[in-house]
């Protein structure tokens, strides 16, 4: 048996960037900031987040930084080699399958004073 199930609430760290391809296909790239209950300080931990299709309309539409989003989908990896110095390199991302908008249209407008979900 296998799993790799990602679930991750936060905040967008920046607006979204959407790619619209000529088959008809879009891709949505973002960043998530997540807060660990358990980390005594305020940074919170960052998320590379990869959407396509509905999910990614969706955020292009109704996500910018700062909206409270939900996601869960899975974890992947990019590999690439360095131009310059030509060692390998990776990039873990979370190629999500459900977007849940979980703040109001207000919240959106004007980020909350001093709550959890506060980055």
């Amino acid at each position: 048996m296998s799993l790799n199930v990602v679930t991750l609430v936060g905040r967008v760290g920046g607006d979204p960037d959407v790619k619209y391809f000529e088959s008809g296909a879009v891709k949505c790239s973002l960043t998530l900031a997540v807060k660990r209950l358990s980390r005594n300080n305020d940074e919170p931990d960052w998320f590379n987040l990869e959407l396509w299709g509905k999910p990614a309309e969706t955020a292009a539409n109704y996500v910018k930084k700062g909206s409270l989003i939900g996601i869960s989908g899975s974890l992947k990896f990019d590999y690439w080699q360095d131009r310059n110095t030509g060692a390998n390199r990776t990039k873990p991302i979370v190629r999500v399958d459900r977007l849940d908008l979980l703040g109001s249209k207000r919240d959106n407008e004007a980020p909350m004073a001093g709550g959890y979900d506060e980055f």
